[in-house]
């Protein structure tokens, strides 16, 4: 299967995951944690909590999309490996997808999202240290992106309810979109999560939705390059360099010498 293939039928399954996370009015349809006693804990708007149930509440969809196209599904080995999951084809292809989810800050952006290191596997690209299978093998790096609003006035997460009681509980989060992109089609030219090694995204949803970010026009290897050589101001001192190469797009241009 080609990389487009893939990435077509994968956005295809995806467009019709938002009915099923939530109701007629955006509501997210989980309320809650159960128990056997039938107390029902409600959820806190923390986004890694959020973020794992959505995550586990698409994966039976995932797993048809798998079946319905002839592909082998393997999960990450551990908690901080890449990628979340890998789809291997008849044919041996591998592509790797990774779940990623933010919320709205408002109607056109969202908080953010980070997109994975810029360092170990992404650089030593036959490295199997992180990863799942090396980095190089695989055809496509793509993001199954997740998108939510915070409801308004959400119920309190220390109360308890019963069962009985289900249709009284406010969902947290409401309105989903999903998406699916290539990796360095929204990344940007900065590192995401303050201190951290890794690539951030675009905060536009428009740009997020339709790969428009400033990678896109320049190309994947420009990406590869800039992001497999850039360096923080603790890695440049490492590297006993007075100062990073560069450190956006503009001075990445400059040190390269490109138009």
């Amino acid at each position: 299967m080609e990389k487009q293939e893939f990435i077509e039928r994968l956005r295809n399954a995806v467009s019709t995951f938002a009915d099923g996370v939530q109701d007629d009015n955006g509501a997210w349809t989980v309320k809650g944690f159960i128990d056997t006693h039938r107390d029902i804990y409600t959820i806190s708007t923390d986004t890694k909590v959020v973020s794992k149930i959505v995550e586990l509440y698409i994966f039976p969809k995932i797993c048809k999309f798998a079946h319905d196209n002839g592909l082998r599904l393997e999960l990450t080995k551990e908690q901080n490996f890449y990628p979340d999951m890998t789809f291997i084809d008849r044919d041996g292809n591998l592509f790797a997808v990774d779940i990623k989810s933010s919320y709205r800050k408002n109607s056109s952006s969202i908080n953010g999202m980070t997109l994975g290191a810029f360092t170990g596997y992404f650089r030593e690209r036959t490295s199997t240290k992180n990863v799942t299978h090396p980095y190089g093998n695989y055809k496509a790096h793509v993001v199954l992106g997740i998108i939510y609003s915070l409801a308004d006035g959400g119920d309190d997460e220390f109360k308890v309810y019963r069962l009985e009681n289900l249709d009284d509980i406010k969902s947290v989060i409401k309105n989903f979109s999903f998406f699916v992109q290539e990796k360095w089609r929204i990344a940007i030219d900065r590192a995401g999560s303050g201190n951290t090694k890794n690539i951030g995204s675009v905060s536009d949803i428009s740009a997020l939705i339709g790969g428009k970010g400033p990678f896109a026009e320049l190309g994947e290897e420009i990406f590869d390059d800039y992001w497999m050589h850039y360096l923080t101001k603790d890695m440049a001192r490492k590297a006993e360099l007075s100062e990073p190469y560069y450190t956006n797009l503009t001075e990445y241009k400059a040190f390269k010498r490109l138009s």
